[in-house]
């Protein structure tokens, strides 16, 4: 199973939500998008997920804080407790033995960054 996993700025656009998937890999074979849940209700989130035919995965950012991801952000790091929102929502949300596919790629706007992990699943 494909997650792909988001981190994004309050005013990101579709298109460039779309442009770090697509960056970051494409949503070929995704079975999932996710996100820290105070963001899963974005308007975006939800184009990009319905456009991709996947559900979108909210990770509460208590289970986001302490995955130890390969990119680092200090501020994500100050903020979230993990070094990219993206990297650590798809690990959490492709399962326990998930592994990332495609570390974090970001939009030319740095409004969103994507990655991409494959697991079993929850």
């Amino acid at each position: 199973m494909k997650v792909a996993g988001l981190g994004f700025k309050k005013d990101v656009t579709l298109a460039s939500l779309r442009e770090a998937l697509v960056a970051a890999g494409g949503p070929e074979g995704l079975a999932a998008v996710a996100t820290v849940s105070d963001k899963a209700d974005a308007e975006a989130l939800k184009l990009l997920a319905r456009e991709c035919g996947v559900p979108i995965r909210a990770v509460a950012a208590e289970v986001l804080a302490g995955i130890a991801t390969p990119t680092q952000s200090k501020l994500i790091t100050e903020k979230f407790g993990t070094g990219s929102v993206a990297e650590a929502a798809a690990l959490a949300a492709a399962g326990p033995r998930a592994r990332l596919i495609a570390t974090r790629a970001v939009s030319q706007d740095r409004t969103a960054t994507a990655a991409i992990a494959e697991g079993d699943g929850p």
